[in-house]
């Protein structure tokens, strides 16, 4: 709702500000004289410039309209003397029965907290700008790849319409072959609409000539000449109609004979042909490099996010450090990486938790890995998966397990024992080493989508 300036003379002009000393809203000319008669001392609103709500100072609830002294500590909100009121036979206040402070009591911890929103607010400044150069970096990378994306696959089909091209002119080059190979009356047939002429022609000038060798005057040589012209030019004629009978012989049937299966099978090739694979470079914000999609493959290629739980050069180096962070948390996956360059871990589906020598089974979503070797260990069936210690963590395996860390997530040990370990991996994961240095050790929780 627009509100309208308080003045009586000005009550239909639109207001631009409050004051909240003087509980009047004002329009541009009233907020002039305003300035001028109180400057800046009286605490004043200027309207439309994200102001949600003005406050007045005065209570809002039903027929109160009381100064707003005090605070509700329950509701952390201000209300005023009979919003605390309890008055026999009339209606209670609505924080009667509240914890309620004067607001000077409170005004010291607001401003305390106020300094630390302000502290809290000026980081978040500083993140939400990096945050927004990164992302507007994503998505110029973001179209940078989709136009790549798109000029390949037009190249592709550029390449099948040309190949398509290609042998359709490779066909009709053949029609035209077969044809003139097969049709070596074509030359005759397209002499044939002037046949009938010349043969009368040809037959008036002899009745002509005929006539002529009567006239003693006229050259022998001459008739004779034109004579045998008139033999010369007669006898194609001729020969093709004694070759008449053969005109059925010049009939040739062509036929475009395209497989139908083979189409049929081309098409839904075509129409199945290529696929729009968008791989997430970053599943996992890890320090240590490794394949992502050797996991997302032993994770059997389902969907899902990664959320980063613990990282040891980040979060601490105790068993407690691993624990606070991972314990109940869901699916994990742990990555390991060893002073030597040796990088292994373990996924498992059973729940960390700070127990004392628990150990847990479930063969089926527990297993091993080696970015090393990329290979995946699955649980024995008939031996713990995990076990869950206070002092220990993360620990894979029974008695005696494959990837141990005790006391210190700084050091880890892998036990060599193929009659009695878990995974039956030995200590391939450290390439034979039983005691460990770790460099970097991370958890994952995976959710699924």
């Amino acid at each position: 709702m627009e509100n309208k300036c308080s003045f009586k003379n000005h009550l239909e002009i639109k207001a631009i500000s409050y004051c909240q000393e003087c509980k009047r809203y004002m329009c541009n000319k009233c907020e002039k004289h305003h300035l001028e008669l109180f400057g800046d001392d009286h605490h004043q609103y200027k309207l439309g410039q994200g102001t949600t709500e003005i406050f007045t100072g005065l209570c809002k609830e039903k027929n109160h309209f009381n100064e707003l002294a005090y605070f509700c500590i329950t509701h952390n909100k201000l209300c005023c003397a009979k919003c605390i009121t309890k008055i026999k036979n009339e209606e209670d206040g609505q924080h009667t029965d509240c914890n309620v402070c004067s607001i000077k009591d409170i005004e010291k911890e607001k401003r305390n907290k106020l300094k630390n929103i302000i502290k809290d607010l000026e980081e978040l400044s500083i993140n939400l700008e990096d945050s927004t150069i990164k992302l507007k970096n994503i998505l110029e990378e973001n179209n940078e790849k989709r136009e790549e994306l798109k000029v390949n696959i037009q190249k592709v089909f550029t390449k099948l319409r040309n190949s398509l091209n290609d042998r359709e002119e490779q066909l009709l080059l053949e029609v035209d072959t077969e044809f003139n190979k097969k049709f070596y009356f074509e030359d005759i047939i397209k002499k044939i609409d002037k046949y009938p002429n010349q043969v009368k022609r040809f037959l008036e000038k002899g009745k002509l000539i005929d006539e002529q060798w009567n006239n003693k005057n006229n050259k022998i040589n001459l008739l004779i000449n034109d004579c045998l012209n008139i033999e010369n030019n007669i006898n194609e004629i001729k020969d093709f109609n004694d070759k008449k009978e053969k005109l059925n012989e010049l009939k040739i049937c062509f036929e475009f004979l395209p497989d139908s299966n083979e189409i049929s099978d081309f098409l839904n090739k075509i129409n199945k042909f290529g696929s729009i694979n968008i791989k997430n470079k970053n599943i996992f914000d890890s320090k240590i490099e490794f394949e992502q999609n050797l996991v997302i493959s032993w994770l059997e290629n389902r969907k899902f996010t990664a959320e980063l739980l613990f990282r040891k050069s980040r979060d601490g180096s105790l068993p407690k450090d691993f624990h606070n962070k991972c314990d109940n948390k869901g699916n994990t996956i742990i990555f390991i990486e060893t002073t030597k360059g040796y990088k292994c871990g373990g996924y498992t589906e059973l729940q960390w938790e700070s127990s004392y020598y628990k150990y847990k089974k479930n063969h089926k979503t527990t297993f091993l890995f080696s970015f090393n070797h990329k290979e995946k260990y699955t649980n024995r069936i008939d031996k713990d998966s995990i076990c869950c210690d206070s002092n220990c963590c993360p620990w894979f395996g029974s008695n005696y397990p494959e990837i141990i860390l005790r006391d210190s997530l700084n050091n880890g040990r892998s036990w060599d024992d193929s009659n009695n370990n878990t995974f039956l991996t030995g200590r391939k994961l450290t390439n034979g080493e039983e005691y460990w240095e770790v460099k970097e050790l991370e958890a994952y929780k995976i959710v699924y989508i």
